[in-house]
């Protein structure tokens, strides 16, 4: 039936505006201890060489899940899950994030949330609101060599300042580092930690780079890797952390 003369349309939430590209309805891996649904936003400005989620990185591309699939999805999960992890690509991209985790954090869920720290200030205002519960923040080089991992500039400041916020907020935190063998992340993987140590996270996990879903243009195993990935985890967990993981490939 048309639309009666003069009848007005409501505007769609904001949160109908962020671009999925996958849902998982249920995960016990995105965030410790928890059972969750994760959200995977689409775009990310930066070009991580070993991002195994490389169809998340262009921003232009539209989004393949609607909002209101999450929506329906938590109505019938409640009691189920525990929360929803919203992740990338870089879901802090996306203005209308506040509005989604506020409708989850409605809905009665906690929120979790992945990310890169590229948006210090978007992340700032996120936790200050009450927003998320969880942050899991990748740490993945020494300020000096962070451009030549993610491929763009200026990207380590933005990173320490996000640490410095979540910190401060007193935000549960995770910080992990991802290593790739004969690469500087392998280099600066203990220092990180230590420097991410002495910062005041308490919560650290060092994460071997995987195969599947990357460019495929690096190596991720060489002879030897396994075990020196393992000197590195003993050396970082000897810092003392209150919870310290170790991701092998």
């Amino acid at each position: 039936m048309p639309e009666a003369e003069g009848a007005r349309t409501l505007p769609a939430s904001p949160a109908d505006s962020l671009r999925i590209a996958g849902l998982v309805p249920m995960s016990t891996v995105d965030w410790p201890d928890h059972l969750t649904a994760t959200v995977f936003t689409q775009g990310c400005p930066w070009n991580c060489f070993y991002c195994h989620n490389r169809d998340l990185i262009p921003t232009r591309t539209p989004g393949a899940v609607a909002w209101q699939e999450v929506r329906d999805l938590l109505a019938r999960r409640r009691g189920l899950l525990d929360g929803v992890v919203l992740t990338g690509g870089e879901a802090l991209r996306q203005d209308c994030l506040a509005d989604a985790a506020r409708e989850v954090k409605d809905m009665g869920f906690q929120v979790g949330l992945h990310t890169a720290g590229m948006y210090p200030r978007r992340l700032r205002d996120l936790v200050g609101a009450g927003l998320v519960d969880w942050v899991g923040l990748d740490v993945k080089a020494l300020p000096e060599h962070y451009t030549q991992v993610v491929g763009r500039p200026n990207a380590a400041a933005k990173v320490w300042d996000s640490l410095e916020a979540l910190l401060a907020s007193g935000t549960d935190l995770e910080v992990r580092t991802t290593v790739v063998p004969g690469d500087v992340t392998a280099d600066d993987a203990v220092e990180v930690a230590r420097r991410v140590h002495e910062a005041g996270a308490r919560v650290y996990a060092l994460q071997q780079a995987r195969s599947r879903g990357t460019s495929g243009t690096f190596p991720a195993a060489a002879p030897g890797w396994d075990a020196q990935c393992e000197r590195m985890a003993a050396a970082i967990e000897a810092l003392g952390w209150e919870r310290f993981t170790y991701r092998p490939a």
